[in-house]
C-alpha cells in the first residue's frame, strides 16, 4: 500500500479543516470556486474511470443496482450531514452542542470513499477524494468553531474526519490482497456505491453552484478546468485498454 496515498488523503482533509483558523476574512468565494472545481472533477473521473471499469468486471448487470443504492445511501446521509460534504456551512447553535449526525454520516461518507482506492491504477480517484474532501473539512471545522468548540477539540475531531478515507483505503487495500479475505467478488459492487455517492456528490455541487441556472465565468473556469485535468490524466492513463 502506497504510503504517499495516505499521506494525501489524510493531510488534505485535516489542512482543510485547519485552515479554519487562518481565514481571517470571508472567503465563501474561493470555497465556491474550489468546491466547482472538485465536482467537476470528481464528476469527469466517475464517467471516465469509475463506472467503465465497475462495468468491466463480473456481474455488470448488477452495477446499476449499486449505483442506485449508493445515490440513495448519499441522500439518506445527508438528513444527517446537512450537506457538509459538498461544502455547505450552516449557521448553528449559539451554546456547544456536538453535532453527533454531522460527524458520524461524514466519517461513514469519507470511509466508504476511500474503499475503492485499493484499485485505483490510475491515480485520478485519490486526487479527487483529496480535494472533494478539502471543503468538507473546512465546513465541519467552521461549525464546530461556531458552536464555541475549543481550538485543540476541533483539532482531534478534524483529524478523525481526516483519519476515515485512509482507514477506508487500507480496509479495503487488505480485502483486496487477501490478508483480511477476498474481496473480488464484490469489490465492483463497493465500487458501485461510491459511484453513486460520487454521482449525487458531484451533480449536487455543480447544480448548487450555479443561481438561476446561469454559472459565472469564473466557476465556468473552475468546472472545465477540473474536466480538462481529469482529461488529461485519462488520455496519459492510456485508457484504450
Amino acid at each position: 500500500m502506497e504510503i504517499w496515498k495516505v499521506l494525501i488523503l489524510f493531510f488534505s482533509a485535516f489542512l482543510g479543516g485547519s485552515a479554519i483558523f487562518l481565514v481571517k476574512s470571508d472567503k465563501s468565494q474561493l470555497l465556491k470556486l474550489i468546491l466547482s472545481f472538485s465536482g467537476a472533477y470528481l464528476f469527469a473521473i466517475t464517467v471516465l474511470h469509475l463506472i467503465p471499469d465497475a462495468y468491466s468486471g463480473s456481474d455488470p448487470q448488477e452495477i446499476g443496482i449499486f449505483i442506485l443504492i449508493g445515490f440513495l445511501l448519499q441522500i439518506f446521509l445527508e438528513q444527517f450531514s446537512e450537506g457538509v460534504e459538498h461544502g455547505h456551512i450552516h449557521k448553528h447553535h449559539e451554546t456547544q452542542v456536538f453535532p453527533y449526525g454531522i460527524m458520524i454520516s461524514l466519517c461513514l461518507h469519507a470511509f466508504l470513499e476511500g474503499m475503492p482506492l485499493a484499485k485505483d491504477q490510475h491515480n485520478a480517484l485519490i486526487f479527487g477524494i483529496s480535494l472533494h474532501h478539502i471543503p468538507a473539512a473546512f465546513a465541519l471545522a467552521s461549525i464546530l468553531v461556531q458552536n464555541q468548540f475549543k481550538k485543540s477539540n476541533v483539532i482531534i475531531y478534524i483529524a478523525i474526519f481526516a483519519i476515515m478515507a485512509p482507514l477506508g483505503f487500507y480496509v479495503s487495500n487488505g480485502l483486496s490482497n487477501g490478508t483480511i479475505g477476498g474481496i473480488e467478488n464484490y469489490f465492483n459492487r463497493i465500487m458501485g456505491i461510491v459511484i453513486g455517492i460520487f454521482l449525487h456528490i458531484s451533480t449536487t455541487i455543480l447544480f448548487e453552484s450555479s443561481v438561476d441556472h446561469k454559472v459565472s465565468k469564473r466557476k465556468m473556469i473552475a468546472v472545465l478546468c477540473g474536466i480538462g485535468i481529469a482529461l488529461i490524466g485519462y488520455f496519459s492513463s492510456g485508457h484504450s485498454h
